[in-house]
C-alpha cells in the first residue's frame, strides 16, 4: 500500500506520554492538566445523560451551546456572530482545524505555517493536495518575521495558519501584527485559519488579540478554539470554529461527512455551565499564571535558563547548561527515563529545527504538588 501521508508516525506526544508511564515518569509532556475540571460541569454531565439526552446533536451543535459561544464573543471581542450561521461545534479543536483545510484547500494550493508549528496542520494540508511552506519565526522571542512571510507569499498562497497563544513557544500575537498582516494580505485571495485554543491563558495582565476582533481578518478568517483547554476537559474533545457564513457553509460540508454533531451530553453540560459561570474564563489568566510563576520560581535555582511564557500553559527551558552534547530529542529521554519527568522536544515541531537550540517544552497545566516533584528533580540535575 501506498501511504498518503508518508512522512507521519507516531506523534510525539504519544510517544513521551507512553515513555512516562512506563517509567513511572512525571508527565510534563502531553498538554493535558491532571487536575479535573469545575465539579458543576461534571455534575451537568450525569445530569444530562440520565434526563435522556443521548441521541445526536444538530450537526452544526446544539443551539444552546451556540448561544453562549456567541454572548462570551460579544462580550470579550466586541464582536456580533450569528449563533445559527457562523458557529459550529466539533469533536475538538483539530477536527475544527481538518475541515476549515479541507474545504478551502485543493490541489496545488499553498499554506503558510510558522515553525515551530503544532504538528496537525501539514498532514490536514496534505490529505487536502495542498503544501505547506513553513517560515520560521524568531528563534528568539518566536516573533514573526515580515519580510520573510512577504516573500512565502505568491500567487498559489491560499492560505496562511496563525496560532496565538503560540503552542509551543506560548508567544503573543498582537493587534500591531493582526494589522500588519491585514495589510500584506489585502489585495490577495487567501484565508486565514487562526488557531487560538489558549485564548483564555494569557498572561501578565495581556489581553489576547483575537482575529474575532479584527474586522478585516475575519471576514475571510476561521477562528478555532477548544471548550477542553477552557474547562480542563481535553479529553472531550469539544471544540468550536466560529467563520463568516459563507466560510462556514463550506466548513459545515465537510464536518457533516466526518463526524456529522458533537457528543450531545457534553454539549448541553457546556452550554449550562458557560451560563451559570461566564466569568470563569475571566479566572483562567490568574489560575494559571499561578501554576507558571510556581514552576518559574522552583527552577530559579536550576541549571536550566528561560524567560516565564507570555501564554498557554506550556514553559520552554533552556538546558545548554546540562547536556549541550544532545540534542533535544535525545535530552527529552534522557530526562524521562535517568530523572523522571517526561518533556517534548522543540525540534519537533519543526521542518528544519534551528541549529544549536537546545530547548524542551514542560506542560504546568498540573497540581502543586506535582509542580514541586518535577521541579525539585529538574533542580538536582
Amino acid at each position: 500500500m501506498i501511504s498518503k501521508l508518508p512522512n507521519v508516525g507516531t506523534t510525539i506526544f504519544t510517544t513521551m506520554s507512553q515513555l512516562a508511564a512506563q517509567t513511572g515518569a512525571l508527565n510534563l509532556s502531553q498538554g493535558f492538566p491532571d487536575f479535573d475540571g469545575p465539579p458543576a460541569l461534571l455534575e451537568a454531565v450525569g445530569r444530562h445523560v440520565l434526563a435522556g439526552h443521548n441521541q445526536y446533536s444538530p450537526m452544526t451543535g446544539l443551539p444552546a451551546l451556540r448561544e453562549q459561544v456567541a454572548a462570551k464573543v460579544e462580550r470579550l471581542y466586541r464582536r456580533t456572530v450569528d449563533a445559527e450561521n457562523e458557529i459550529t461545534i466539533t469533536p475538538g479543536a483539530t477536527q475544527a482545524i481538518f475541515c476549515a483545510i479541507q474545504a478551502t484547500i485543493r490541489h496545488g494550493d499553498e499554506v503558510i505555517v510558522f515553525d515551530p508549528c503544532y504538528d496537525s496542520y501539514e498532514p490536514a494540508v496534505e490529505l487536502a493536495g495542498g503544501t505547506c511552506v513553513h517560515v520560521q519565526l524568531d528563534a528568539a522571542n518566536f516573533s514573526i518575521d515580515w519580510q520573510q512571510l512577504g516573500q512565502a507569499i505568491n500567487a498559489r498562497t491560499r492560505m496562511i495558519v496563525i496560532n496565538s497563544p503560540h503552542n509551543p513557544s506560548g508567544a503573543l500575537i498582537s493587534a500591531a501584527d493582526l494589522d500588519q498582516l491585514a495589510a500584506l494580505i489585502a489585495d490577495r485571495d487567501i484565508y486565514i485559519l487562526s488557531d487560538e485554543v489558549y485564548e483564555h491563558l494569557v498572561f501578565d495582565g495581556v489581553a489576547h488579540a483575537s482575529v474575532l476582533a479584527h474586522e478585516r481578518l475575519y471576514e475571510r478568517a476561521f477562528v478555532v478554539s477548544s471548550f477542553g483547554k477552557t474547562y480542563h476537559v481535553t479529553g472531550w474533545k469539544t471544540g468550536y470554529v466560529i467563520a463568516p457564513p459563507a466560510l462556514t457553509r463550506e466548513l459545515r460540508k465537510v464536518h457533516q461527512y466526518v463526524s456529522f454533531c458533537g457528543v450531545t451530553p457534553l454539549q448541553y453540560a457546556l452550554a449550562d455551565y458557560m451560563m451559570e459561570h461566564p466569568h470563569h474564563v475571566d479566572e483562567l489568566p490568574g489560575f494559571y499564571q499561578g501554576k507558571r510563576d510556581l514552576l518559574c520560581d522552583l527552577l530559579a535555582d536550576s541549571r536550566f535558563t528561560f524567560s516565564p511564557t507570555p501564554g498557554t500553559y506550556f514553559q520552554l527551558v533552556d538546558y545548554s547548561a546540562i547536556r549541550p552534547d544532545l540534542n533535544d530529542v535525545d535530552m527529552a529521554l534522557w530526562l524521562t527515563r535517568e530523572h523522571g519527568v517526561a518533556s517534548i522536544p522543540v525540534s519537533v515541531f519543526y521542518r528544519t529545527p534551528v541549529a544549536d537550540q537546545r530547548l524542551v517544552r514542560l506542560c504546568f497545566a498540573k497540581r502543586e504538588e506535582t509542580l514541586r516533584e518535577a521541579a525539585h528533580k529538574l533542580c538536582r540535575i
